[in-house]
Formats: C-alpha cells, sequence, structure tokens
C-alpha cells in the first residue's frame, strides 16, 4: 500500500496531533460560524485522502479542511 503524504500550503509535512492556522476566512457548511484567518486547529487526524484534515474548533466537532488552507503552527 502507498503511503499518503499530507502537506500544508507551504508543503510541510503533516502528522496526526499536529496544530494547524487557518490562513484564510472559511465559512464552514451547515452552520453559521465562520473561521477566522490565524484560528488554530489542535490535535488534527489525518484521513484516507491526501488534501483533506479533520480537527475540532471552538463549536464545531468533526471538521473536514481542506490542506491548502492551513499551514502548521
Amino acid at each position: 500500500m502507498e503511503e499518503i503524504e499530507t502537506r500544508d500550503s507551504n508543503g510541510n509535512l503533516l502528522a496526526n496531533g499536529d496544530t494547524v492556522l487557518v490562513i484564510k476566512d472559511l465559512k464552514v457548511k451547515g452552520s453559521s460560524v465562520t473561521l477566522k484567518k490565524g484560528t488554530k486547529v489542535k490535535n488534527i487526524r489525518l484521513t484516507d485522502n491526501e488534501e483533506e484534515i479533520e480537527g475540532n474548533v471552538e463549536g464545531v466537532r468533526g471538521l473536514v479542511l481542506k490542506t491548502e488552507f492551513v499551514k502548521k503552527a
């Protein structure tokens, strides 16, 4: 099986448990919450898709983020 490498918007390798920062204001689908630029997402989980990560932020559980909108903290 091929190893999946998940990288942030700057090309840094991400791992389970990392903390990332949102680099752009993002609206959360199905919610009235907007993630502001600079929001920390702690203790991320990698998914089967190298372009997506999962994490929790205040008010939103099980959030799936595209890696193009985050950078490693």
